[in-house]
C-alpha cells in the first residue's frame, strides 16, 4: 500500500485511491451543498423580509383567508373577514 494513497482490494485487485482525490472531492461535495444551504438561508431570509412588510402580511392573510373561505363554502366569510382585519390590526403597519 502506497503511504500517501489509499488502497483497496477488490476481488484479489489492488485499486488506488489517492487520499488527495477522496479529500478534494470531499471539499468539492462540501463547499457545493454550502452554497446551496446560503441560497436557501438568503432566500429565506427575503421571504421573511418580504412577509413582515404590510403589503406582504396583507396578502399572506387574504391567502388564509381566501383559503379557509373556500373550504368552508363562504359559509363563515363574516366571520372570516372579522378575524382577518383583527390579526392584520396586531401585526401590519398600517
Amino acid at each position: 500500500m502506497d503511504v500517501a494513497g489509499f488502497c483497496r482490494v477488490t476481488r484479489r485487485k489492488e485499486v488506488h485511491v489517492p487520499v488527495d482525490d477522496l479529500v478534494n472531492k470531499g471539499k468539492d461535495a462540501f463547499e457545493s451543498g454550502k452554497d446551496q444551504v446560503e441560497d436557501l438561508v438568503q432566500k429565506g431570509k427575503d421571504a421573511l423580509a418580504d412577509a413582515t412588510s404590510e403589503e406582504g402580511s396583507d396578502a399572506l392573510l387574504d391567502k388564509a383567508a381566501g383559503f379557509v373561505n373556500k373550504v368552508t363554502g363562504d359559509k363563515f366569510a363574516d366571520k372570516v373577514a372579522e378575524v382577518r382585519d383583527a390579526v392584520d390590526e396586531k401585526i401590519g403597519d398600517e
